[in-house]
């Protein structure tokens, strides 16, 4: 059974959103990092991964309740006494992937909390959020609905990657690499979402794709490569923005994470040639 358009590209705005934020953020930290030789994380640092995993509670919260709230929906009933079966499990189905993501997000604001939880433990809830939405869609019930199936199994791929991922990173911390691929994994999750809205339920109406042409497979397996390929073009096209900007701009990391001010670049016209004005303003010794 197929969900809505709306609800398709709703799931695939979520993750297009924090895609498309990992692909500026990393490549600006990564930057960072290569100016700051003590490597440890600021404050700015810390607070922009609370402010992501709030972001993260607060969707995923969201979808949660218009899983279950929307007037189709199944309204907290799991089972129905009178009908004697499940009530409406492809609402069940999102809101159970949406709770882990919940869950992820609590955990990334926690952990930056007095509470001090070991360090990783937010990227594995957030590779065990992954897993959960990949093992929901591959044990859907998809009837005879062949390309549906396919189109599913491919975002599978794209959901497993990502989770392998975050699991990695648990052990290797800040590896530029790793945080790389998985927003690229993310930007895809993204637009196949859209894609498979487009497909099964398109928004001018009328029905979907013939579940019964092998060419639409064909068709679909290249166009979800085509997908990964825009991702890593938006991933290589936003780390280029964030290096042009370093170097025509001042960047200033201090207390918060990244500060650009490109409509003000402050450059010293004495002491070494092209030096940015430091904003500690420390005196040589």
């Amino acid at each position: 059974m197929t969900s809505s358009f709306l609800g398709s590209a709703l799931r695939g705005t979520f993750f297009l959103v924090f895609g498309l934020w990992w692909s500026v953020r990393y490549p600006l930290k990564y930057l960072r990092r290569k100016v700051n030789a003590e490597n440890q994380p600021s404050y700015g640092v810390q607070r922009a991964e609370v402010f992501e995993g709030a972001v993260k509670a607060f969707f995923a919260l969201a979808g949660i309740l218009v899983e279950q709230f929307v007037p189709s929906g199944p309204h907290m009933t799991l089972y129905s006494p009178k009908t004697h079966s499940w009530t409406d499990l492809t609402h069940w189905h999102y809101t159970t992937m949406y709770l882990f993501f919940l869950l992820s997000g609590i955990v990334d604001v926690v952990s930056h909390s007095p509470l001090k939880l070991p360090l990783g433990l937010d990227r594995l809830l957030l590779s065990v959020a992954l897993f959960m939405e990949g093992l929901l869609f591959c044990f859907r019930d998809y009837g005879d609905a062949a390309l549906d199936q396919h189109l599913h199994s491919l975002l599978a791929m794209a959901i497993f990657a990502g989770a392998l991922c975050a699991l990695l990173e648990v052990f290797l911390r800040d590896h530029v690499i790793l945080e790389s691929l998985r927003t690229s994994t993310f930007l895809l999750q993204g637009s196949w979402l859209w894609q498979i809205g487009f497909v099964l339920t398109p928004p001018w109406g009328g029905p979907g794709w013939d579940q019964t042409d092998r060419s639409n497979v064909t068709f679909l397996t290249m166009c979800f490569c085509w997908h990964y390929a825009g991702a890593l073009a938006v991933l290589a096209a936003n780390a280029a923005t964030s290096r042009c900007c370093n170097e025509s701009c001042q960047l200033k990391f201090g207390d918060i994470d990244v500060e650009l001010d490109c409509g003000m670049c402050i450059r010293k016209s004495k002491g070494s040639s092209g030096a940015l004005l430091p904003e500690s303003g420390l005196d040589d010794k």
